[in-house]
């Protein structure tokens, strides 16, 4: 997909957000199906975080999206894909300062230099295992960012095209137990990654609404 063309389907976003593909969901797999909640309980809001969805032009002009292999450590995320981004701190004065200041942070964006310019918010989404309630950021940049990886959170950035998760791309299904929970899932494989979970129920969405 052309760049231009991104930014002319992304210059209003629909209402409602279309749905990410269903088969991303994670589900619990035993004597019944289960899929796990996507909303926190009453009364508890989750911990706000933000994720910034940054697409750009390449040398060719081809739409690319900035994603991040997090560095393997302890922690519910560790080596996990993600887009760049972590938890609101008391400075940041919204959801969209969240966003720049942790894709700055994790993979030096400057912004200004790429002509970043924030077009909306995907839809939100809770996190069970961390408790985080997530704002997916989308902005687009004029040209492509330079881009350098913090060794303490980001083993290595990854820039696919967004084509690749336009409705109908390929999806693998994983079947695989994480902590004691037997978990089913539908994800993409990107540069010898597996992209799953929200990441990839992001990418899908984001996918859904370039394809209208």
């Amino acid at each position: 997909m052309r760049f231009e063309d991104a930014v002319r389907r992304l210059a209003t976003l629909p209402e409602p957000l279309p749905a990410p593909a269903d088969v991303l969901m994670p589900t619990i797999v035993g004597d019944r199906d289960l899929r796990p909640a996507r909303t926190p309980p009453p009364g508890r809001p989750g911990r706000p975080a933000a994720v910034l969805v940054l697409l750009y032009p390449d040398e060719s002009g081809v739409a690319r999206v900035v994603l991040t292999e997090r560095s393997s450590r302890d922690g519910h995320h560790s080596g996990e894909v993600s887009f760049p981004g972590g938890k609101s701190e008391p400075d940041d004065v919204d959801i969209v300062a969240t966003a720049l200041r942790e894709a700055g942070e994790e993979v030096a964006l400057d912004g200004p230099a790429a002509g970043l310019r924030v077009i909306g918010i995907l839809e939100p989404f809770w996190i069970p295992v961390s408790d985080f309630a997530v704002t997916p950021v989308l902005a687009v940049a004029e040209r492509r960012p330079k881009l350098a990886a913090a060794p303490a959170e980001v083993a290595r950035i990854v820039e696919p095209p967004i084509a690749r998760f336009l409705p109908g791309a390929p999806i693998v299904i994983v079947e695989r137990t994480i902590g004691e929970w037997p978990l089913r899932y539908g994800a993409y494989e990107v540069d010898g990654l597996t992209v799953w979970g929200a990441t990839a129920r992001i990418l899908s969405q984001l996918g859904e609404v370039l394809a209208d």
